[in-house]
C-alpha cells in the first residue's frame, strides 16, 4: 500500500494545480487491499459505504483468488476452496491532487468472473468475462481532498439459469473458473487528449505489416484517439519504429484534430528499411512501435507496442508456412493455473512456464481456452512461439434445447473483440480461435437440436474477419466422425472458419490408438479445402501409478488408475501418426501441465486433469515430456523411463529410454548390458533381470565430444508388497 500511495503522490505532483496532466502515468495497485467472501448476494450499499468497518476482512495483496483446488491425493484436503459466488475487495487511497482536466482510469487485467466496481460509493462500471482486460473512467468519482475508496465485487457463480453468469461464456468446460482480482490492477492518469483507453481494453494503436521485401516493409498504423476536453483539440501523432536495441529505425507523423468530447481515428503508412523478420523460434526479432501524441513539443500521451515483421499462410495440403518457408508446427496447450496459487500467478510463474515449453522444443502454443495474461503473450513473442489464441466459447450455447441467448451472443462478441484488440500487435498470434468443442453437449445428447452452435460461430467468424482481416479464424471440434452414436442432425463445423482443429483421443476415450491416422485422412478427404490441425491429443499420466504392461494392464480413462507408463506408450504410438501427415498445419499435446478441473476424480489425483507432461506444481517432468524433448529439441536427451516405478512388481523387465542419440549404452549394477539403437528416439532393452534388492540402472550416450548420462534406482524385492 505504501508503494502505491507514494507513486500516486508522485503522479499528481507532476501535474501542477491549474494545468492538465501532460503525459500518461501508470500506478500499480498491488498492496493494501482487504477481502471478504460472502458467497451469496449482498446489498452493495452495505459494502460500498465509507462507514463500513472492514477491520475483520483479510488483508491481501494482488494477484489474489479465493479458490484453490487440485491435489495429488484421492480425497480433498481441508486446503481446497472451490467456493463460487461473491467476493468483495476494498482499497483506500489517501487524498490526491488531481489536475483540472486530467482523466483517470482504473485498469483490471483480469477479474473472475463478473466484476462490479464502485469508487467513493459511485458505481463506475461492470464487466462480464474472466479473462480480458477492461478499463473504467473514474475521473468524475475521485476526490481531490479526501480519502478515495475503491470497492470491487467479483462473482464467479456457477453458470446456471438465473445465475449472474448465465449469459457469460463459458457456460461449462473442463477447467475451473477462479474468482477474484487474480491479475493486476492499476490506476492510469492521462491528459484530456489521449490514445483511447476505452477501446475494449486495447492499446489504441494497431500496426499491420502490409508488404515485406528485402529492402523495405510497409507498416500500416491505425491510432484511435479520445478527446475528453470541452473544446476541439489539435495535436500531432508521431509514430516511431525502434529496433531491438532501441535505435530509431523509421518514423512518420500526421496532424489531427479531434472534436470536443469525441473520438477520432488516424492512419498512416511507415516504410521500414531493410526489415529484420520475426522468424519464430529461429529468430524472434522484435521491433517496438511507439505512438506519441504531441501538442507542439509537449508529449500528451505515449504507448509502446511490439512489432514483428513477418508473414505466413496455411495450405490445406502442405501445412503452415512462415516467411515463405514451410514450418511444421508442433507444440502444447496450456492452462494458466498453478498448484497452491490457482490463477493468481506472477510474471515469474509465466516465465517459468514458457521456459519449460522452450525446453521441450515446442514451436507453438495453444492458449487454452481463453485470453491469457499480457505477460504470456509477451513471452510468446520473445520465445518465437506461434500461437492459437481463443475465446472461452466452450461446450455449449445454452442450458437446454434452446439457441444462444441475446445476452450470451453479446458477451461472446465482446470477449472476441477484447481478445483481438488487446493482442492485435503480438506477432506470435497466428489465428483467432472462436470456439472449442462447442458440439460436445450436442454429441452427448445433453442438449436438443435447437442448441446448434453454428449460428453463433458464424457471427463470431464474421466479427473476427472484420476486426482483423490479416489473420485466419479457427475452431476446435470434438466429435465429427468419432466413434459412437450421434443424435439426428448432428452439425458438422468444418468450413465455418478458415482453419479447423480436431481434438482427438483415440485409444484413450474411444477407439484404438492406431486408428487416429486413418481418421485424420478421412477428415482431410471430406474437407479438402480447409487446413486441418490436431488441436488436442493426450492421455492421463499419474505420477504414483505404474504398470509393467501398458498395452494390457488396468486402465480407467475417466476414473482410476492412469499409469504413467501408459501415457508414455500412448504418445509413442500417436506422435508418429501425426508426424507422417504433412497436411496437418499444427499439432498440440493436451496438455503441457496438469490443471484444475472440479469434475475429475482420476488417476492419483482429485480435481485435476492429469494429461499434462509436467505436474501441476511444475516440479516433475513426466516421462512423456522427454519423449517430445527427444523429438523436438536440439539439446542432448538421455532419459530412462518408469523412474518413479521404484518398487517393481516383476524381476524381469524391459528398460525403455528416450534419446536423440543414435545409440545408448545401458548398464545394470556397474556392468554394461548392451549398446541399444534408438530408432524414432525410443531405445528398448528387453528381458533385463533385476537382482534381489536395490538395482542401479544407467544409460550413457555420446553427442560429439560430450557424454550424457542418466540413472535410476529400482527395487525388485519389495515391489509385490508395496504396490
Amino acid at each position: 500500500m505504501q508503494q502505491s500511495l507514494l507513486a500516486l503522490l508522485l503522479l499528481v505532483a507532476a501535474s501542477p494545480p491549474g494545468h492538465a496532466q501532460d503525459a500518461r502515468t501508470v500506478v500499480a495497485l498491488r498492496d493494501g487491499w482487504r477481502f471478504h467472501y460472502t458467497g451469496t448476494p449482498v446489498d452493495p450499499a452495505r459494502m460500498t459505504g465509507a462507514a463500513l468497518d472492514d477491520g475483520d476482512w483479510a488483508e491481501i495483496a494482488l494477484p489474489h483468488t479465493w479458490n484453490h483446488l487440485g491435489e495429488y491425493r484421492l480425497t480433498r484436503s481441508a486446503d481446497v476452496d472451490d467456493a463460487q459466488g461473491e467476493g468483495w475487495y476494498r482499497l483506500r487511497l489517501e487524498p490526491m491532487r488531481i489536475a483540472p482536466g486530467a482523466r483517470h482510469y482504473l485498469q483490471f487485467d483480469g477479474v473472475g468472473n463478473v466484476a462490479d466496481v464502485w469508487v467513493n460509493g459511485v458505481h463506475v462500471g461492470r464487466h462480464a468475462g474472466a479473462f480480458s482486460r477492461f478499463r473504467l473512467d473514474v475521473s468524475d468519482a475521485l476526490h481531490a481532498d479526501a480519502v478515495n475508496e475503491i470497492v470491487v465485487r467479483a462473482d464467479n457463480s456457477k453458470p446456471a439459469p438465473g445465475s449472474p453468469t448465465q449469459g457469460v461464456i463459458p457456460l461449462s468446460g473442463d477447467f475451473f473458473i477462479h474468482g477474484g482480482l487474480y491479475r493486476s490492477v492499476s490506476l492510469i492518469g492521462v491528459a484530456p487528449l489521449h490514445l483511447d483507453l476505452l477501446d475494449y481494453g486495447g492499446p489504441g494503436v494497431y500496426a499491420t505489416v502490409k508488404r515485406i521485401e528485402r529492402d523495405a516493409a510497409d507498416i500500416d498504423v491505425l491510432a484511435r484517439v479520445r478527446n475528453d476536453d470541452t473544446r476541439v483539440r489539435e495535436a500531432t501523432l508521431d509514430i516511431e519504429i525502434r529496433d531491438a536495441h532501441g535505435t530509431l529505425a523509421a518514423r512518420g507523423e500526421r496532424a489531427l484534430q479531434v472534436a470536443a468530447r469525441a473520438n477520432a481515428e488516424a492512419t498512416l503508412t511507415i516504410r521500414l528499411p531493410h526489415p529484420h523478420r520475426w522468424d519464430g523460434r529461429s529468430d524472434p526479432y522484435l521491433y517496438r512501435i511507439v505512438a506519441r501524441l504531441r501538442d507542439g513539443r509537449r508529449a500528451l500521451d505515449e504507448v509502446a507496442q511490439p512489432l514483428g515483421v513477418r508473414n505466413f499462410h496455411v495450405d490445406p495440403d502442405r501445412g503452415f508456412f512462415l516467411n515463405g518457408r514451410h514450418l511444421a508446427l508442433h507444440g502444447v496447450s496450456r492452462h494458466q493455473d498453478w498448484q497452491g496459487k490457482g490463477w493468481a500467478i506472477s510474471d515469474a510463474d509465466q516465465a517459468r512456464d514458457m521456459a519449460l515449453i522452450e525446453e521441450i522444443g515446442a514451436n507453438s502454443v495453444r492458449f487454452a481456452h481463453y485470453e491469457h495474461a499480457p505477460a504470456w503473450f509477451d513471452a510468446a513473442d520473445r520465445a518465437g512461439m506461434l500461437v492459437w489464441a481463443e475465446i472461452p466459447f466452450v461446450d455449449k450455447v445454452s442450458f437446454g434445447d434452446a439457441p444462444a441467448s441475446p445476452a450470451l451472443i453479446d458477451n461472446a462478441r465482446q470477449q472476441l473483440i477484447e481478445l483481438i484488440r488487446q493482442n492485435f500487435n503480438h506477432p506470435s498470434v497466428a489465428t483467432w480461435g472462436i470456439g472449442n468443442e462447442v458440439d460436445l453437449a450436442l454429441a452427448s445428447g445433453k442438449l436438443g437440436a435447437n442448441a446448434d452452435p453454428r449460428p453463433l460461430l458464424r457471427i463470431l467468424d464474421d466479427l473476427a474477419r472484420h476486426e482483423d482481416p490479416g489473420r485466419p479464424t479457427a475452431l476446435a471440434d470434438c466429435c465429427e466422425a468419432t466413434p459412437g452414436d450421434k443424435p439426428p442432425g448432428f452439425p458438422v463445423l468444418a468450413g465455418i472458419t478458415d482453419l479447423i482443429g480436431y481434438n482427438r483421443y483415440f485409444g484413450w476415450y474411444y477407439g484404438n490408438v492406431g486408428e487416429l491416422g486413418a481418421h485424420l485422412d478421412a477428415l482431410h478427404a471430406a474437407h479438402p479445402h480447409t487446413p486441418i490441425a490436431v488441436s488436442e491429443y493426450g492421455a492421463g499420466g499419474a505420477l504414483s501409478q505404474h504398470t509393467d504392461d501398458p498395452r494390457g494392464g488396468t486402465l480407467a480413462p475417466s476414473a482410476r488408475p492412469h499409469p504413467e507408463e501408459f501415457q508414455s506408450w500412448w504418445h509413442e504410438q500417436t506422435w508418429p501418426q501425426l508426424a507422417r501427415r504433412p497436411y496437418l498445419w499444427a499439432t498440440w499435446v493436451w496438455n503441457m501441465f496438469d490443471f484444475a478441473s472440479a469434475i475429475r476424480h482420476e488417476g492419483d489425483a482429485i480435481d485435476l486433469n492429469d494429461k499434462g507432461l509436467v505436474s501441476y506444481d511444475r516440479k516433475v517432468k513426466k516421462d512423456a515430456f522427454f519423449f517430445y524433448k527427444a523429438h523436438w529439441s536440439g539439446e542432448p536427451v538421455v532419459h530412462i523411463n518408469a523412474r518413479r516405478y521404484v518398487h517393481r512388481a516383476q524381476a524381469v523387465i524391459d528398460v525403455r529410454l528416450y534419446s536423440n542419440a543414435e545409440r545408448v549404452r545401458i548398464g545394470l549394477n556397474g556392468r554394461t548390458l548392451a549398446d541399444v539403437p534408438c530408432p524414432d528416439r525410443l531405445c528398448v532393452l528387453h528381458d533385463v533381470h533385476l537382482a534381489p534388492g536395490r538395482n542401479r540402472v544407467t544409460a550413457q550416450a555420446r553427442f560429439g565430444a560430450r557424454t550424457v548420462e542418466d540413472a535410476v534406482t529400482w527395487d525388485a524385492v519389495e515391489a509385490a508388497t508395496s504396490e
